[in-house]
């Protein structure tokens, strides 16, 4: 908003004078409606009589009122004052009036708005014109021949202190509009600013949003870092043994073309999610999970010259595609990260063993039984030599976490017996005779 030169001439004065005289043109409709049913009662052209007219905008201001209950008021009238009254964003609500508490202020701030605009232009129409003819009469003798002169003169006791009349309307003129330009930009944040209820609802939405800028977050981390992690080792492995066993460079050679192959196609899948409004692609790479893509991701990771010891128990369902869907995603990426973490910091084989088992517990004192996915990882600790000193600062594994808590379970990671364990825990529900899929 520009600043001002004044406070009754500058560039936000004149610009909340515009408002106002937008708040009297918006009137017009209930004014002239008020009219007719003002003349029709009294059997009479209202435009005729001035009592008459007043009683008019009496009653239109409570039919503007009435209007002012719809939501989309208050979101088109906050537009108007941030671009007119120069009164701050953050003291102005969002979007339409949600609650009825909301609509009942949106209201009054409407009939003042459009109530105090209407009188505002009413004189800024009247006003100028009467003055320059005040300025006129002692020097125009034409003038104060006329109905009009004659009639503005007599209002004066002499026709030349006609002008300082004049001045004085035109200068009532600029107080008035500068007056009610600022009670109404003193109002707006009491009538137009949000309530309770608006600040509930952007804490939500904000709290979405960032839930949701999490989740890209993590399926970034997640999808690029390991294959990073696992193409820079990979293509260690191959040139040192370039020489030496052809075959294997070769093995991490394709490797290295299938993960990077994958990690585009999840890139592009995450991509297109942070695009507002882009459509899902039908080629868009689905997301990996335990049945599809665990052995896959074993073998690449052995590409790179990591020796993965893999133990699987799907339990009774006797194949991981039976799993919840969601819990087969979230337990992919979890495999994923501890793999990861091993290639970037591990110095050693890995043991992995993933299975389902039945847990007890005791809500509210009786025992019930429950499945959960279990995953343990474990190598030894230490810094590989492919790779520099860590710079991640353990998102990955927060991500993790993140990603357990999500359907109920835990992430534990850190030192155990000697080795470096991670260990999830992801609730599935039901009891030994079946369970949520």
């Amino acid at each position: 908003m520009p600043g001002g030169s004044g406070p009754l001439l500058g560039s936000r004065a004149r610009l909340r004078w515009v408002h106002l005289i937008l708040g009297g043109a918006l009137l017009m409709p209930y004014f002239l409606l008020a009219q007719v049913v003002v003349g029709v009662i009294a059997g009479t052209n209202a435009l005729a009589s001035t009592p008459l007219t007043f009683i008019a905008y009496g009653v239109s201001v409570p039919l503007a009122a009435v209007t002012g209950l719809l939501g989309l008021v208050r979101q088109m009238s906050v537009v108007a004052v941030r671009a007119l009254c120069g009164v701050p964003g953050e003291q102005l609500a969002e979007g339409p009036a949600r609650s009825w508490a909301a609509r009942g202020r949106t209201a009054a701030w409407w009939s003042l708005h459009l109530g105090i605009g209407a009188l505002v232009s009413g004189m800024s129409l009247a006003v100028p014109p009467m003055a320059v003819v005040l300025l006129l009469l002692p020097f125009v003798s034409s003038l104060r021949d006329m109905p009009v002169g004659s009639g503005l003169l007599s209002t004066a006791a002499d026709p030349y202190v006609a002008p300082f009349l004049g001045i004085g309307l035109l200068v009532g003129l600029v107080l008035c509009a500068a007056g009610a330009g600022a009670l109404l930009a003193r109002l707006a944040p009491v009538l137009l600013g949000p309530t309770p209820a608006d600040r509930l609802a952007a804490a939500e939405e904000r709290a979405a949003d960032l839930a949701v800028r999490n989740r890209l977050a993590r399926e970034l981390h997640d999808a690029v870092g390991h294959a990073l992690s696992a193409v820079t080792l990979q293509a260690v492995a191959a040139r040192r043994v370039l020489d030496s066993d052809p075959a294997f460079a070769r093995e991490a050679l394709a490797a290295i073309e299938d993960t990077t192959r994958r990690t585009v196609g999840e890139l592009d899948t995450v991509l297109g999610l942070l695009r507002d409004g882009d459509p899902a692609r039908p080629d868009a790479a689905p997301a990996p999970t335990l049945a599809a893509d665990l052995d896959g991701l074993l073998a690449r990771t052995r590409a790179a010259g990591t020796t993965v010891t893999s133990r699987q128990d799907p339990g009774p369902a006797g194949d991981w595609a039976q799993l919840p869907a969601i819990a087969s995603r979230e337990a992919y990426r979890i495999v994923q990260e501890g793999l990861s973490n091993a290639l970037r910091h591990g110095a050693g084989p890995v043991e992995l063993r993933i299975a389902v088992t039945d847990a007890r517990d005791a809500p509210g004192g009786k025992d019930s039984t429950h499945r959960e996915l279990e995953i343990t990882m474990t190598n030894p600790p230490g810094l590989g030599e492919a790779l520099p000193d860590r710079t991640t600062g353990g998102r990955g594994l927060r991500g993790a976490a993140e990603r357990a808590a999500l359907l109920g379970g835990t992430v534990e990671a850190g030192p155990h017996e000697g080795l470096w364990r991670l260990r999830a825990v992801l609730p599935l529900g039901g009891g030994p005779g079946g369970g949520s899929r």
